[in-house]
């Protein structure tokens, strides 16, 4: 059982609401304790994750039940609620649904071309009849029939545009085609948008109104379309490349979600990070420094453009200190999204003191 009452995302959606329109008086966060007993076994069914998103001798139902026993055990404070992370199918999964290999072998989630094929000849349609789509698409039905409506199913990771057209030209075709076939790249990107979009609305119509709005693995909330976009193949090109083959595409994405987000990964990509600012759309952007650099609390430049610019700012999974230092360096933290952090009970009097600092509870 989840314990959160359906009647509760009212008041989530009233928060949610102020927060995408600066109207917040504080930061949104919230502390996910460890609670209850689930009052039965664990079941036998493993936990869907990207090491067992492809055993399909699984049961969608059975899966749905193993989670349920998981996230049962959970009680919800603050802005903190009940949401499965559904990028158990990798990032980029877009790139399944229009025929690549999903390879899990390693644990972990990668995708790869079934052909190497020049560039003017692949051509990208939707597949009613894709394995990984329908088994994504039932493994939504089985959650919306258990929960209720009291568990929100964030949507998959379906990827950026070009990211999941590097999956079927990968290491450095893509960037060869952007300077020797830039007529066909262009075509690509108008192909896999399309897509993506259909992808999206499909299943925005599968799981509402009973999932109570959207979110994603950011853990970012909303009552209207949303969803954290990103570009991270953006790192091995320039600004004029960007603006040429990325900008457009995102632009047009940011006015067709209400609630769009960003996801700028690594200082390779901070060179656009101007051009993602110009974006009236764009509501919110998440800085991951990425691995290999200096945290996210010694980038204070880079938030204090971000706030300067009017957009919302979207932290990372951090320790709670260095969240907190970060609204210091801001001295502004209406429009910061912290991620809810997950306590067992005997930590719970540590994240209590942060979310009062924050003004959370």
């Amino acid at each position: 059982m989840i314990h959160f009452e359906k009647e509760r995302y009212e008041e989530l959606r009233k928060t949610y609401d102020k927060w995408w329109n600066k109207e917040l008086d504080r930061p949104v966060s919230g502390i996910v304790v460890r609670e209850y007993d689930p009052g039965r076994p664990c079941p036998a069914s493993p936990y869907l994750c990207q090491a067992t998103c492809t055993d399909f001798s699984v049961s969608p139902e059975e899966l749905i039940d193993r989670l349920d026993y998981d996230y049962s055990q959970y009680a919800y404070y603050g802005d903190a609620f009940p949401y499965f992370n559904m990028d158990c199918f990798g990032p980029g999964v877009v790139a399944a649904f229009l025929g690549a290999t999903l390879d899990n072998s390693s644990g972990q989630v990668w995708f790869h071309p079934k052909e190497d094929l020049p560039i003017e000849d692949i051509h990208l349609e939707y597949d009613p009849e894709n394995p990984i789509w329908n088994r994504v698409k039932a493994i939504y039905r089985a959650g919306m029939e258990r929960w209720e409506g009291r568990m929100m199913m964030g949507m998959p990771d379906l990827g950026g545009v070009m990211d999941v057209l590097s999956t079927f030209r990968p290491g450095e075709r893509l960037l060869l085609d952007l300077i020797d076939k830039p007529q066909e790249v262009h075509r690509l990107v108008g192909e896999i948008s399309a897509l993506w979009r259909r992808y999206y609305q499909e299943l925005s119509d599968l799981i509402n109104p009973q999932n109570n709005g959207y979110t994603d693995w950011s853990g970012l909330y909303s009552r209207d379309p949303s969803y954290i976009l990103q570009c991270d193949f953006s790192y091995m090109i320039g600004p004029e490349m960007f603006m040429e083959f990325v900008y457009e595409e995102l632009a047009s994405t940011c006015r067709w979600l209400t609630h769009p987000a960003y996801h700028l990964d690594g200082p390779g990509a901070l060179r656009h990070l101007p051009a993602l600012l110009s974006i009236p759309e764009l509501r919110c952007i998440q800085w991951v420094p990425g691995d290999g650099s200096k945290p996210c609390v010694e980038w204070p430049e880079v938030y204090r453009q971000i706030a300067d610019a009017g957009k919302l700012i979207h932290i990372p999974w951090r320790p709670l200190e260095e969240c907190d230092q970060i609204l210091k360096n801001l001295g502004d933290n209406r429009h910061v999204h912290i991620p809810p952090v997950y306590v067992e009970p005997q930590d719970r009097a540590y994240a209590e003191k942060y979310m009062r600092k924050f003004g959370v509870l």
